[in-house]
Protein backbone atom coordinates (compact mmCIF):
# COMPACT_ATOMS: atom_id res chain seq x y z
CA UNK A 1 0.00 0.00 0.00
CA UNK A 2 1.46 3.31 -1.09
CA UNK A 3 -0.34 5.25 1.59
CA UNK A 4 -2.58 4.29 4.47
CA UNK A 5 -4.87 7.22 3.69
CA UNK A 6 -4.95 7.30 -0.08
CA UNK A 7 -4.29 3.67 -0.96
CA UNK A 8 -2.31 1.99 -3.70
CA UNK A 9 -4.86 2.76 -6.42
CA UNK A 10 -4.87 6.54 -5.97
CA UNK A 11 -2.42 9.39 -5.50
CA UNK A 12 -5.22 11.78 -4.52
CA UNK A 13 -8.74 11.22 -3.25
CA UNK A 14 -11.60 12.99 -1.53
CA UNK A 15 -13.34 11.75 1.62
CA UNK A 16 -16.87 12.51 2.84
CA UNK A 17 -18.04 12.11 6.44
CA UNK A 18 -21.62 10.81 6.14
CA UNK A 19 -22.25 11.08 9.89
CA UNK A 20 -21.00 14.66 9.97
CA UNK A 21 -23.28 15.74 7.13
CA UNK A 22 -26.32 14.33 8.89
CA UNK A 23 -25.34 16.05 12.13
CA UNK A 24 -25.03 19.36 10.27
CA UNK A 25 -28.55 18.87 8.93
CA UNK A 26 -29.80 18.28 12.46
CA UNK A 27 -28.04 21.46 13.65
CA UNK A 28 -29.78 23.43 10.91
CA UNK A 29 -33.20 22.10 11.82
CA UNK A 30 -32.71 22.66 15.53
CA UNK A 31 -31.77 26.29 14.90
CA UNK A 32 -35.03 27.06 13.06
CA UNK A 33 -37.21 25.13 15.49
CA UNK A 34 -40.86 24.84 14.47
CA UNK A 35 -40.81 27.60 11.84
CA UNK A 36 -42.31 26.56 8.46
CA UNK A 37 -39.09 26.11 6.50
CA UNK A 38 -38.04 24.06 3.49
CA UNK A 39 -34.29 23.63 3.89
CA UNK A 40 -32.65 22.97 0.53
CA UNK A 41 -29.06 21.99 -0.18
CA UNK A 42 -27.21 23.99 -2.84
CA UNK A 43 -26.19 21.18 -5.19
CA UNK A 44 -23.20 23.12 -6.54
CA UNK A 45 -21.47 22.71 -3.18
CA UNK A 46 -21.23 18.91 -3.57
CA UNK A 47 -22.70 17.76 -6.87
CA UNK A 48 -22.27 14.06 -6.17
CA UNK A 49 -25.41 11.94 -6.42
CA UNK A 50 -24.63 9.76 -3.34
CA UNK A 51 -24.14 12.92 -1.26
CA UNK A 52 -27.37 14.37 -2.62
CA UNK A 53 -29.24 11.14 -1.89
CA UNK A 54 -27.97 11.15 1.70
CA UNK A 55 -29.31 14.69 2.06
CA UNK A 56 -32.62 13.76 0.44
CA UNK A 57 -33.01 10.87 2.89
CA UNK A 58 -32.21 13.32 5.69
CA UNK A 59 -35.28 15.37 4.73
CA UNK A 60 -33.57 18.16 2.81
CA UNK A 61 -34.72 19.73 -0.42
CA UNK A 62 -32.31 20.71 -3.20
CA UNK A 63 -31.42 24.01 -4.86
CA UNK A 64 -30.12 23.61 -8.42
CA UNK A 65 -28.71 26.06 -10.95
CA UNK A 66 -28.31 24.09 -14.18
CA UNK A 67 -29.87 21.23 -16.16
CA UNK A 68 -27.10 18.96 -14.89
CA UNK A 69 -27.79 19.76 -11.25
CA UNK A 70 -31.52 19.34 -11.80
CA UNK A 71 -30.94 15.90 -13.33
CA UNK A 72 -28.70 14.96 -10.39
CA UNK A 73 -31.34 16.10 -7.88
CA UNK A 74 -34.06 14.05 -9.58
CA UNK A 75 -31.88 10.92 -9.74
CA UNK A 76 -30.89 11.45 -6.09
CA UNK A 77 -34.56 11.18 -5.11
CA UNK A 78 -35.62 14.71 -4.23
CA UNK A 79 -39.37 15.15 -4.91
CA UNK A 80 -39.99 17.90 -7.50
CA UNK A 81 -41.85 20.06 -4.99
CA UNK A 82 -38.69 20.10 -2.84
CA UNK A 83 -36.42 21.26 -5.66
CA UNK A 84 -35.74 24.95 -6.40
CA UNK A 85 -34.25 26.10 -9.72
CA UNK A 86 -32.08 29.23 -9.62
CA UNK A 87 -29.94 30.51 -12.49
CA UNK A 88 -29.44 33.88 -14.14
CA UNK A 89 -29.54 32.40 -17.66
CA UNK A 90 -32.27 29.77 -17.93
CA UNK A 91 -33.19 28.82 -21.48
CA UNK A 92 -36.77 28.43 -22.66
CA UNK A 93 -36.23 24.66 -22.80
CA UNK A 94 -34.88 24.57 -19.24
CA UNK A 95 -37.85 26.55 -17.97
CA UNK A 96 -40.35 24.36 -19.84
CA UNK A 97 -38.76 21.24 -18.36
CA UNK A 98 -38.81 22.66 -14.83
CA UNK A 99 -42.44 23.74 -15.14
CA UNK A 100 -43.40 20.31 -16.47
CA UNK A 101 -41.71 18.63 -13.51
CA UNK A 102 -43.30 21.01 -11.02
CA UNK A 103 -40.07 22.23 -9.43
CA UNK A 104 -40.01 25.71 -7.96
CA UNK A 105 -38.45 28.41 -10.15
CA UNK A 106 -36.99 31.75 -9.12
CA UNK A 107 -36.89 34.10 -12.11
CA UNK A 108 -33.83 36.31 -12.30
CA UNK A 109 -35.24 39.23 -14.30
CA UNK A 110 -38.32 40.72 -15.95
CA UNK A 111 -37.59 39.13 -19.34
CA UNK A 112 -37.58 35.73 -17.70
CA UNK A 113 -40.94 36.50 -16.09
CA UNK A 114 -42.30 37.20 -19.57
CA UNK A 115 -40.91 33.90 -20.83
CA UNK A 116 -42.47 31.99 -17.93
CA UNK A 117 -45.79 33.71 -18.59
CA UNK A 118 -45.72 32.58 -22.22
CA UNK A 119 -45.02 29.00 -21.18
CA UNK A 120 -47.82 29.06 -18.59
CA UNK A 121 -50.24 30.37 -21.21
CA UNK A 122 -49.56 27.22 -23.22
CA UNK A 123 -49.56 24.81 -20.29
CA UNK A 124 -50.22 25.39 -16.60
CA UNK A 125 -47.84 24.15 -13.94
CA UNK A 126 -47.82 23.26 -10.25
CA UNK A 127 -44.45 25.00 -9.78
CA UNK A 128 -44.10 27.70 -7.13
CA UNK A 129 -42.81 30.75 -8.99
CA UNK A 130 -40.76 33.58 -7.55
CA UNK A 131 -38.65 36.58 -8.48
CA UNK A 132 -35.11 37.12 -7.30
CA UNK A 133 -34.26 40.60 -6.12
CA UNK A 134 -30.89 42.18 -5.51
CA UNK A 135 -31.35 44.23 -2.32
CA UNK A 136 -28.13 46.11 -3.14
CA UNK A 137 -27.06 46.14 0.50
CA UNK A 138 -23.36 45.88 -0.40
CA UNK A 139 -20.55 43.40 -0.80
CA UNK A 140 -18.78 41.30 1.78
CA UNK A 141 -15.06 40.66 2.15
CA UNK A 142 -14.83 38.60 -1.07
CA UNK A 143 -16.30 40.46 -4.05
CA UNK A 144 -16.64 37.32 -6.16
CA UNK A 145 -18.84 35.71 -3.49
CA UNK A 146 -21.05 38.77 -2.95
CA UNK A 147 -24.32 38.85 -4.89
CA UNK A 148 -25.96 41.96 -3.43
CA UNK A 149 -23.53 44.62 -4.58
CA UNK A 150 -24.71 47.65 -6.56
CA UNK A 151 -24.02 46.03 -9.94
CA UNK A 152 -24.35 42.30 -9.18
CA UNK A 153 -25.39 40.15 -12.15
CA UNK A 154 -28.07 38.45 -10.04
CA UNK A 155 -31.69 39.47 -9.58
CA UNK A 156 -33.69 42.64 -10.09
CA UNK A 157 -31.88 45.60 -8.49
CA UNK A 158 -34.19 46.88 -5.80
CA UNK A 159 -32.71 50.36 -5.38
CA UNK A 160 -32.26 51.33 -9.03
CA UNK A 161 -34.46 54.19 -10.19
CA UNK A 162 -37.99 52.91 -10.83
CA UNK A 163 -37.14 49.28 -10.07
CA UNK A 164 -39.35 48.93 -7.03
CA UNK A 165 -42.40 50.15 -8.94
CA UNK A 166 -41.63 47.75 -11.77
CA UNK A 167 -41.52 44.88 -9.28
CA UNK A 168 -44.87 45.89 -7.79
CA UNK A 169 -46.35 46.09 -11.28
CA UNK A 170 -44.89 42.69 -12.23
CA UNK A 171 -46.58 41.04 -9.26
CA UNK A 172 -49.87 42.86 -9.87
CA UNK A 173 -49.94 41.57 -13.46
CA UNK A 174 -48.97 38.00 -12.56
CA UNK A 175 -51.13 36.42 -9.85
CA UNK A 176 -49.11 33.19 -10.24
CA UNK A 177 -46.04 34.98 -8.85
CA UNK A 178 -46.06 34.12 -5.13
CA UNK A 179 -42.47 34.08 -3.89
CA UNK A 180 -39.59 36.51 -3.40
CA UNK A 181 -36.01 35.28 -3.49
CA UNK A 182 -32.96 37.01 -2.02
CA UNK A 183 -29.38 35.84 -1.57
CA UNK A 184 -26.76 38.29 -0.38
CA UNK A 185 -23.75 36.05 -0.92
CA UNK A 186 -21.73 33.37 0.79
CA UNK A 187 -18.16 33.25 2.10
CA UNK A 188 -17.04 36.65 3.32
CA UNK A 189 -20.54 37.99 3.95
CA UNK A 190 -21.34 38.89 7.56
CA UNK A 191 -24.51 37.78 9.32
CA UNK A 192 -25.49 41.44 9.62
CA UNK A 193 -25.25 41.92 5.85
CA UNK A 194 -27.27 38.76 5.23
CA UNK A 195 -29.91 39.92 7.71
CA UNK A 196 -30.13 43.31 6.00
CA UNK A 197 -30.84 41.62 2.66
CA UNK A 198 -33.53 39.39 4.14
CA UNK A 199 -35.18 42.41 5.76
CA UNK A 200 -35.33 44.15 2.39
CA UNK A 201 -37.11 41.14 0.87
CA UNK A 202 -39.53 40.91 3.79
CA UNK A 203 -40.45 44.59 3.56
CA UNK A 204 -40.97 44.27 -0.19
CA UNK A 205 -43.24 41.26 0.32
CA UNK A 206 -45.32 43.25 2.79
CA UNK A 207 -45.63 46.08 0.28
CA UNK A 208 -46.63 43.73 -2.56
CA UNK A 209 -49.31 42.16 -0.41
CA UNK A 210 -50.64 45.55 0.69
CA UNK A 211 -50.92 46.69 -2.91
CA UNK A 212 -52.59 43.41 -3.90
CA UNK A 213 -55.05 43.58 -1.00
CA UNK A 214 -54.30 39.94 -0.23
CA UNK A 215 -51.32 37.78 0.63
CA UNK A 216 -50.03 37.21 -2.88
CA UNK A 217 -46.47 36.56 -1.67
CA UNK A 218 -46.79 33.49 0.50
CA UNK A 219 -43.16 32.44 0.82
CA UNK A 220 -39.67 33.92 1.00
CA UNK A 221 -36.60 32.16 -0.30
CA UNK A 222 -33.87 33.69 1.87
CA UNK A 223 -30.96 31.87 0.25
CA UNK A 224 -28.00 30.49 2.18
CA UNK A 225 -24.49 31.82 2.48
CA UNK A 226 -23.54 31.00 6.06
CA UNK A 227 -19.76 31.58 6.13
CA UNK A 228 -17.44 28.72 7.10
CA UNK A 229 -14.54 29.08 9.53
CA UNK A 230 -11.45 27.72 7.74
CA UNK A 231 -9.03 28.70 10.56
CA UNK A 232 -9.64 25.81 12.96
CA UNK A 233 -12.07 23.00 13.84
CA UNK A 234 -14.65 25.24 15.54
CA UNK A 235 -17.95 25.75 13.73
CA UNK A 236 -18.55 29.47 13.67
CA UNK A 237 -20.84 31.11 13.00
CA UNK A 238 -23.42 28.46 13.83
CA UNK A 239 -26.90 28.09 12.42
CA UNK A 240 -28.17 29.24 15.82
CA UNK A 241 -26.10 32.44 15.41
CA UNK A 242 -27.66 32.90 11.97
CA UNK A 243 -31.22 32.52 13.26
CA UNK A 244 -30.54 34.95 16.12
CA UNK A 245 -29.40 37.52 13.57
CA UNK A 246 -32.52 36.93 11.46
CA UNK A 247 -34.75 37.44 14.50
CA UNK A 248 -32.91 40.68 15.30
CA UNK A 249 -33.11 41.97 11.73
CA UNK A 250 -36.66 40.80 10.92
CA UNK A 251 -38.58 40.02 14.13
CA UNK A 252 -41.68 38.77 12.26
CA UNK A 253 -39.82 36.54 9.81
CA UNK A 254 -40.33 33.30 11.75
CA UNK A 255 -43.90 34.05 12.84
CA UNK A 256 -45.38 31.67 10.28
CA UNK A 257 -46.89 34.37 8.08
CA UNK A 258 -44.54 33.36 5.29
CA UNK A 259 -43.24 29.95 4.38
CA UNK A 260 -39.45 30.06 4.21
CA UNK A 261 -36.88 28.40 1.96
CA UNK A 262 -33.17 28.22 2.72
CA UNK A 263 -30.36 27.24 0.33
CA UNK A 264 -27.32 26.29 2.41
CA UNK A 265 -24.43 24.52 0.73
CA UNK A 266 -20.84 24.98 1.91
CA UNK A 267 -21.80 25.25 5.58
CA UNK A 268 -23.40 21.78 5.50
CA UNK A 269 -20.49 19.95 3.92
CA UNK A 270 -17.19 21.86 4.10
CA UNK A 271 -16.06 20.55 7.48
CA UNK A 272 -17.44 17.10 6.65
CA UNK A 273 -14.86 16.32 3.98
CA UNK A 274 -11.15 16.37 3.28
CA UNK A 275 -8.72 15.72 0.43
CA UNK A 276 -5.69 13.46 0.80
CA UNK A 277 -2.75 13.52 -1.63
CA UNK A 278 0.59 11.75 -1.87
CA UNK A 279 3.83 13.74 -1.80
CA UNK A 280 5.66 12.60 -4.94
CA UNK A 281 8.87 14.62 -4.61
CA UNK A 282 10.45 17.30 -2.46
CA UNK A 283 13.06 19.81 -3.55
CA UNK A 284 14.87 22.89 -2.31
CA UNK A 285 15.02 25.92 -4.57
CA UNK A 286 15.88 29.51 -3.77
CA UNK A 287 16.08 28.67 -0.10
CA UNK A 288 12.55 27.27 -0.02
CA UNK A 289 11.48 23.66 0.50
CA UNK A 290 8.79 22.62 -2.00
CA UNK A 291 6.68 19.48 -1.74
CA UNK A 292 5.23 18.34 -5.05
CA UNK A 293 1.91 16.59 -4.48
CA UNK A 294 -1.08 15.43 -6.50
CA UNK A 295 -3.53 18.01 -5.12
CA UNK A 296 -3.41 21.32 -6.93
CA UNK A 297 -5.49 23.79 -8.88
CA UNK A 298 -7.55 21.04 -10.51
CA UNK A 299 -9.03 20.32 -7.06
CA UNK A 300 -8.35 23.45 -4.98
CA UNK A 301 -9.01 25.97 -7.75
CA UNK A 302 -10.22 28.82 -5.55
CA UNK A 303 -7.39 28.38 -3.05
CA UNK A 304 -4.72 28.42 -5.77
CA UNK A 305 -6.04 31.51 -7.54
CA UNK A 306 -7.31 33.41 -4.47
CA UNK A 307 -5.08 32.19 -1.61
CA UNK A 308 -5.84 35.13 0.67
CA UNK A 309 -9.59 34.55 0.40
CA UNK A 310 -9.52 30.73 0.49
CA UNK A 311 -6.61 29.56 2.70
CA UNK A 312 -6.76 25.90 3.67
CA UNK A 313 -5.43 24.14 6.75
CA UNK A 314 -3.06 21.28 6.00
CA UNK A 315 -2.39 18.17 8.08
CA UNK A 316 0.58 15.90 7.44
CA UNK A 317 0.69 12.09 7.72
CA UNK A 318 3.36 9.50 7.04
CA UNK A 319 3.04 6.79 4.42
CA UNK A 320 1.19 4.54 6.89
CA UNK A 321 -1.46 7.17 7.55
CA UNK A 322 -0.21 8.21 10.99
CA UNK A 323 0.21 11.86 12.02
CA UNK A 324 3.76 12.85 11.15
CA UNK A 325 6.05 14.01 13.91
CA UNK A 326 9.14 15.61 12.45
CA UNK A 327 11.03 18.89 12.79
CA UNK A 328 9.05 21.71 11.25
CA UNK A 329 10.22 23.94 8.45
CA UNK A 330 8.77 26.53 6.11
CA UNK A 331 7.51 24.85 2.94
CA UNK A 332 5.41 25.38 -0.15
CA UNK A 333 2.90 22.65 -0.97
CA UNK A 334 2.52 22.45 -4.73
CA UNK A 335 0.21 20.57 -7.04
CA UNK A 336 0.80 18.73 -10.34
CA UNK A 337 -0.60 21.38 -12.68
CA UNK A 338 1.81 22.76 -15.24
CA UNK A 339 1.99 26.42 -14.16
CA UNK A 340 4.13 28.08 -11.50
CA UNK A 341 1.28 29.34 -9.35
CA UNK A 342 -0.11 25.87 -8.61
CA UNK A 343 0.42 26.09 -4.85
CA UNK A 344 -2.16 25.08 -2.25
CA UNK A 345 0.00 26.47 0.57
CA UNK A 346 2.76 29.08 0.46
CA UNK A 347 5.44 29.51 3.09
CA UNK A 348 3.63 27.23 5.53
CA UNK A 349 5.36 25.91 8.64
CA UNK A 350 4.76 22.14 8.62
CA UNK A 351 6.53 18.94 9.67
CA UNK A 352 9.22 18.39 7.05
CA UNK A 353 7.60 16.59 4.14
CA UNK A 354 9.18 13.65 2.35
CA UNK A 355 8.23 11.54 -0.67
CA UNK A 356 5.47 9.09 0.24
CA UNK A 357 3.99 11.31 2.94
CA UNK A 358 0.37 12.36 2.66
CA UNK A 359 -0.89 15.94 2.88
CA UNK A 360 -4.52 16.43 3.85
CA UNK A 361 -6.43 19.53 2.79
CA UNK A 362 -8.98 20.04 5.56
CA UNK A 363 -12.49 21.50 5.27
CA UNK A 364 -12.78 20.60 1.57
CA UNK A 365 -16.14 18.82 1.68
CA UNK A 366 -17.67 21.54 -0.50
CA UNK A 367 -16.51 22.92 -3.87
CA UNK A 368 -13.18 21.07 -3.97
CA UNK A 369 -12.96 17.39 -4.97
CA UNK A 370 -16.66 17.33 -5.91
CA UNK A 371 -16.24 19.92 -8.69
CA UNK A 372 -12.74 19.50 -10.15
CA UNK A 373 -11.21 21.47 -13.00
CA UNK A 374 -9.97 19.47 -15.99
CA UNK A 375 -6.69 21.36 -16.34
CA UNK A 376 -3.87 19.32 -17.95
CA UNK A 377 -6.47 16.57 -18.49
CA UNK A 378 -5.83 15.40 -14.95
CA UNK A 379 -8.24 12.72 -13.81
CA UNK A 380 -11.15 13.57 -11.57
CA UNK A 381 -10.18 12.08 -8.21
CA UNK A 382 -11.97 9.23 -6.54
CA UNK A 383 -14.27 10.18 -3.66
CA UNK A 384 -14.98 7.86 -0.74
CA UNK A 385 -17.59 8.22 1.98
CA UNK A 386 -17.22 6.86 5.48
CA UNK A 387 -19.17 6.32 8.69
CA UNK A 388 -17.84 5.81 12.20
CA UNK A 389 -21.07 4.33 13.52
CA UNK A 390 -20.67 0.72 14.61
CA UNK A 391 -17.63 -1.24 15.75
CA UNK A 392 -15.40 -0.09 12.87
CA UNK A 393 -15.06 2.62 10.26
CA UNK A 394 -16.84 1.66 7.03
CA UNK A 395 -16.05 3.09 3.60
CA UNK A 396 -18.03 3.30 0.36
CA UNK A 397 -17.08 4.60 -3.07
CA UNK A 398 -18.96 7.80 -3.91
CA UNK A 399 -17.23 8.38 -7.25
CA UNK A 400 -14.48 6.28 -8.80
CA UNK A 401 -11.39 7.90 -10.27
CA UNK A 402 -11.75 8.97 -13.88
CA UNK A 403 -10.08 6.59 -16.31
CA UNK A 404 -7.82 7.46 -19.24
CA UNK A 405 -10.49 6.10 -21.58
CA UNK A 406 -13.03 8.53 -20.10
CA UNK A 407 -10.58 11.42 -20.44
CA UNK A 408 -10.04 10.52 -24.10
CA UNK A 409 -13.79 10.28 -24.71
CA UNK A 410 -14.36 13.73 -23.20
CA UNK A 411 -11.58 15.17 -25.36
CA UNK A 412 -13.22 14.03 -28.62
CA UNK A 413 -11.16 10.91 -29.35
CA UNK A 414 -14.03 9.37 -31.30
CA UNK A 415 -14.01 12.44 -33.59
CA UNK A 416 -10.22 12.48 -34.03
CA UNK A 417 -10.43 13.18 -37.80
CA UNK A 418 -13.11 15.86 -37.52
CA UNK A 419 -10.82 18.79 -38.48
CA UNK A 420 -8.96 17.16 -41.34
CA UNK A 421 -10.99 19.11 -43.91
CA UNK A 422 -8.20 19.45 -46.47
CA UNK A 423 -7.41 15.75 -46.35
CA UNK A 424 -11.10 14.95 -46.69
CA UNK A 425 -11.37 17.26 -49.73
CA UNK A 426 -8.31 15.65 -51.36
CA UNK A 427 -9.71 12.18 -50.79
CA UNK A 428 -13.04 13.16 -52.30
CA UNK A 429 -11.36 14.75 -55.35
CA UNK A 430 -9.27 11.64 -55.91
CA UNK A 431 -12.39 9.49 -55.73
CA UNK A 432 -14.09 11.62 -58.38
CA UNK A 433 -11.07 11.27 -60.69
CA UNK A 434 -11.12 7.52 -60.33
CA UNK A 435 -14.84 7.40 -61.09
CA UNK A 436 -14.45 9.47 -64.28
CA UNK A 437 -11.44 7.49 -65.42
CA UNK A 438 -9.28 10.62 -65.64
Amino acid sequence: MRSGLVGSAHVVAGFVDADGIQESVRDLRRAFGDAPVLHTFAAKAASLVPVLRLLARSGMGCEVASPGELAQAVVAGFPPDRIVLDSPAKTRAELAHALALGVSVNADNFAELDRIGELLAAKMSTSVLGLRINPQVGAGAIDAMSTASLSSKFGVPLRDLGARQRILKAFAERPWLTRLHVHVGSQGCSLELIGEGVRAAFELAEEINTVAGRQQVTSLDIGGGLPVNFDDDEIRPTYADYVRQLRAAVPELLSGRYGLVTEFGRSLVAKNGFTAAVVEYTKDTGGRRIALTHAGAHIATRTVFMPEAWPLRIAVYDSDGRPKHAPECVQDVAGPCCFAGDLVARGRTLPELAPGDVVVLLDTGGYYFSTPWSYNSLARPAVHGFTTHGPEIRFATVRREQTLAEILAESGASQADALLFRNADSTAAHARLVQTGA
